[in-house]
């Protein structure tokens, strides 16, 4: 064990490049505070995940990693490296996996590095941690926490943890009160998007039948989420209802925290395999997360309140992008049916 030394005031802590991933670090981020109470924690981050973190009681500060911008290529690298150096840091712990987490450490002279010894970077790390073998068995949850083990800190729960910002959840509330105005009705969050691949989605006709059926067949408010990627799926989906005003089309209109916000006000979550996925996990809200080439059992919603639907194959999860036997069954398969009786069931329960 490369326990970390006494004395530790001053920590950055790389964070994970993606939404899912960094709701799955909460956890972890949890535990750094609790064996560090009156340290000061900084959080590297990539800028489309700092939103995760705005709110946090455990994050004193956030530094955005701009690899779009000041921060792009080698030569950025330096300049991050030397932005970060002057800030007196004593110990840099990288949840982030890649070589380039350590690199850039190293570049800022950070004493203590403390990280798994994946990607190469052993070297680069003063305080590594071996992988346990049978880490991929378990949920990716467990996998940071573990590497804090490894570090010598005692662990907390692994319950993910999620904040808000008060004016996210206010936008979110009012937004949905236009379209209610005030009665209370169901609000079914649909997210037909991932980031990952194809292979994780399901397909958008499919969304689109779901909506319908929804809007028939209850009085609720059917909320499309996503980026701007993902608006040709919400326009089928506006087209199967018909432009219905009870489907409110957030795709590339918000901000993350925003996004946070309105998924707070969800009474049931429907989703592929996504980073909206676990903030719909961590927030507790009822989820029905759909599942084609990726691994549930690894990366699942961490979380008691949701329903995994998916397709027994063989081939299954393969964990492509895209389906390498060209059929794409473990999606196709899936039938509307399948996905609105495990919407009703969270809404009967609910209810």
């Amino acid at each position: 064990m490369e326990t970390l030394p006494e004395g530790i005031q001053k920590i950055l802590i790389r964070s994970t490049n993606w939404i899912g991933d960094a709701v799955m670090t909460t956890p972890a981020v949890r535990t750094i505070r609790r064996n560090y109470p009156d340290a000061e924690l900084t959080l590297l981050a990539m800028p489309w995940v700092a939103d995760v973190f705005r709110a946090s009681p455990h994050i004193d500060r956030i530094v955005a990693y701009d690899k779009q911008g000041r921060h792009a290529g080698l030569k950025g690298k330096f300049v991050l490296a030397g932005d970060l150096r002057g800030q007196g840091y004593d110990a840099a712990i990288l949840l982030q996996n890649a070589f380039e987490a350590a690199f850039i450490t190293m570049l800022a002279r950070i004493p203590v590095r403390a990280g798994y010894t994946t990607d190469g970077r052993g070297l680069l790390l003063t305080h590594g941690v071996k992988k346990a073998r049978d880490i991929k068995d378990r949920h990716q949850v467990h996998y940071y926490q573990e590497m804090l083990q490894g570090l010598g800190l005692k662990p907390g729960p692994d319950d993910l943890e999620l904040h808000i910002a008060d004016e996210d959840v206010l936008w979110a509330s009012n937004s949905i009160n236009q379209y209610t105005e005030g009665e209370k009705r169901p609000v079914i969050g649909i997210n037909p998007g991932a980031a990952y691949g194809p292979a994780k989605c399901w397909p958008a006709e499919k969304y689109a039948q779901l909506a319908e059926r929804l809007c028939q067949e209850t009085d609720g408010i059917v909320v499309v989420f996503g980026t701007n990627a993902d608006r040709v799926a919400a326009g089928r989906i506006q087209e199967a209802v018909n432009n219905q005003i009870r489907v409110i089309d957030l795709t590339g209109k918000t901000t993350l925290g925003q996004a946070l916000g309105m998924i707070s006000q969800c009474s049931v979550f429907v989703t592929n395999d996504s980073g909206l996925m676990h903030v719909a996990a961590a927030l507790r809200v009822p989820t029905v997360a759909i599942f084609g080439s990726t691994d549930h059992i690894a990366t699942g919603p961490y979380s008691d309140n949701a329903s995994i639907v998916r397709t027994e194959l063989d081939c299954s999860p393969c964990l492509e992008t895209h389906c390498p036997r060209k059929h794409f069954r473990c999606m196709e398969d899936i039938h509307v049916d399948d996905v609105a009786r495990a919407v009703y069931g969270h809404l009967e329960k609910a209810a």
